[in-house]
């Protein structure tokens, strides 16, 4: 069972730039699927990004298209999310999640494991 722990979140002016990081215990990370998702107060949880078990193919939601960067390492059991250009509306608390597949899904429903969450917060 792989757990997860995120890290990275912060407050950052508009146009700044923050790095999340997610490290997952046990020994099967990288036969995960991993996603980043995330949740606005009032709001529900929405896709960012994913990433293949290999990092190969990755697919991000087209709010974060161009400004955001998904990306794992399976040696140090870790998938990150390089945010560029923030903006105020990308404020949430953001998730790390796995899933056993091949594709990624961009339903949070299919995802077996989550962590437990890290606060970004972009003033205007």
């Amino acid at each position: 069972q792989v757990q997860l722990v995120e890290s990275g979140g912060g407050l950052v002016q508009a146009g700044g730039s923050l790095r999340l990081s997610c490290a997952a215990s046990g020994r099967t990370f990288s036969s995960y699927v991993m996603g980043w998702f995330r949740q606005a107060p009032g709001k529900e949880r929405e896709f960012v990004a994913a990433i293949k078990r290999s990092g190969g193919s990755t697919y991000y939601a087209d709010s974060v298209k161009g400004r955001f960067t998904i990306s794992r390492d399976n040696a140090k059991n870790t998938v990150y999310l390089q945010m560029n250009s923030l903006k105020p509306e990308d404020t949430a608390v953001y998730y790390c999640a796995a899933e056993r597949t091949v594709v990624p899904s961009r339903n949070p429903a299919a995802y077996d494991l989550w962590g437990q969450g890290t606060q970004v917060t972009v003033s205007s």
